[in-house]
């Protein structure tokens, strides 16, 4: 059996979980024969390695992952971080202060560096219910107190495409803005994307932007569908990734990564 692409790169939330965070059959036996079709499929997420590795553990993935929104290169069999880029402390600080300086105070939640890295919750930052580990500091001083890959932004008024919008434009070249999910606006290291990690990590394997189909669902993704072959966003996704993507496939509940594969799989095999 045959595949036309020798990479398959997946975000995470949203497109290849479901809303239950776990992997579909229907999928799990799609990524599975289109990897013993010969090719690779590397897990690109938004999420730090942290907040990834359970995931991937569950899965039986042992190949590469590109986390924190491109920041880290994971080997997921060896448990190794491969690469890790952090953001500039100093240069954060100053970026938020001309958000606030636009919009009025934020509340902060930040991502430490590293394999065990945590998330460091700020006073008023509301935290998604779920499984994800968060330690509260009632000291917001101590959100600075070592490396971070990002830091999390939210407003009391502001929506997220509001909120990412207007930091966008007061941050100016000092960092990057992204929305990346639900509730989930982030402040980045200048120039770091999904595509940058994704680059380092298939060139590793022998792989190019030429090889690769990509699949996801938030605006975070969109780097990753200019640099990849073709894009394929998900039924569910934000309509400025539909705008961009080559393909629109059903939903994650509705295993949407799998129709594609399968149609691939039995058009080509």
């Amino acid at each position: 059996m045959t595949f036309p692409y020798k990479l398959v790169a997946t975000d995470l939330d949203g497109t290849l979980l479901r809303d239950d965070d776990t992997v579909s059959e229907r999928t799990r036996e799609a990524l599975a024969a289109v990897t013993a079709a010969g090719a690779a499929h590397i897990i690109v997420t938004g999420r730090a390695v942290p907040w990834t590795r359970h995931i991937l553990d569950d899965l039986g993935y042992e190949g590469l992952a590109v986390c924190g929104q491109g920041a880290q290169v994971y080997h997921a069999g060896e448990h190794k971080l491969l690469t890790s880029l952090t953001l500039d402390r100093q240069l954060a600080g100053l970026a938020l202060s001309k958000v606030e300086a636009e919009v009025g105070p934020l509340a902060l939640a930040a991502s430490r560096d590293g394999l065990d890295g945590e998330v460091l919750v700020g006073p008023g930052y509301r935290v998604q219910e779920g499984p994800l580990p968060a330690v509260f500091a009632e000291d917001p001083a101590e959100l600075w107190s070592a490396p971070l890959n990002k830091v999390y932004i939210q407003h009391p008024d502001l929506d997220d495409d509001a909120l990412a919008k207007a930091a966008r434009s007061a941050v100016g070249n000092l960092v990057d803005v992204v929305m990346a999910g639900p509730g989930v606006v982030e402040i980045l290291p200048l120039g770091l994307t999904k595509a940058t990690g994704l680059s380092l990590a298939a060139r590793r394997l022998g792989l190019k932007a030429a090889d690769t189909l990509a699949f996801g669902d938030m605006p975070n993704d969109i780097p990753m569908f200019a640099w990849a072959q073709r894009g394929v966003a998900m039924a569910n996704a934000h309509e400025d990734l539909k705008a961009v993507a080559q393909e629109i496939t059903t939903s994650n509940e509705d295993d949407g990564i799998a129709v594609v594969l399968e149609r691939l799989l039995q058009s080509y095999g």
